[in-house]
């Protein structure tokens, strides 16, 4: 029993720590903000899923963001973008555990990055619009965005963002599945059961 936990724990801190890796490998999109950048932090998160359950997909996150914010600090003093990238992940990963635990397949996974790209699209664009864009201009003392600007900077910018994330995520969490099918389906079996 100890050794399963033991590890579960070393396999998450290893997912953490490539997440974190990863993370630093970030690009904006063009002609949308350059705030908004692409990573690929969230592929470990959704091997832990795949592996150990929604528990050790969270904790990959949270690995993932504590580090990337002792390693690179933060503009606004306060880990707003973490707390953001945090946020976006768990509502990318939980629809894809919820589905792809139902139908272990690759369609299954399919389906489950879908509704993970649609529910990080519309989550974070609630989630910016209500949290996020009011605390970044709260702690980088900027004027409080609002009306037209702040519909716009949602619809035509944070919105299309996670969708083409989520898309890209997708196309490579599918890659990844195809070549580690059978470790994702061993690690499953020793460490869930």
């Amino acid at each position: 029993m100890n050794n399963k936990k033991l590890r579960k724990m070393i396999l998450m801190a290893m997912l953490g720590s490539i997440g974190t890796i990863l993370m630093q490998f970030n690009f904006p999109l063009p002609a949308l903000p350059s705030f908004l950048k692409i990573d690929f932090g969230e592929i470990p998160a959704v091997i832990a899923i795949m592996t150990m359950g929604p528990v050790a997909g969270i904790a990959v996150e949270l690995i993932k963001n504590v580090m990337h914010w002792f390693l690179s600090g933060s503009p606004t003093g306060v880990p707003v973008g973490e707390i953001a990238n945090f946020t976006t992940g768990v509502l990318f990963i939980m629809p894809i555990y919820f589905i792809y635990n139902k139908f272990r397949s690759t369609k299954g996974l399919a389906a489950g990055l879908i509704a993970g790209t649609v529910a990080m699209a519309v989550g974070m664009s609630v989630l910016n619009y209500v949290l996020f864009l009011p605390m970044y201009t709260y702690f980088l003392n900027m004027p409080v965005m609002s009306g037209d600007a702040l519909y716009s900077m949602i619809v035509l910018g944070i919105l299309p963002f996670n969708l083409i994330k989520g898309i890209i995520l997708m196309a490579v969490s599918l890659l990844l599945f195809k070549s580690m099918k059978k470790w994702i389906a061993q690690q499953r079996t020793q460490l869930m059961a």
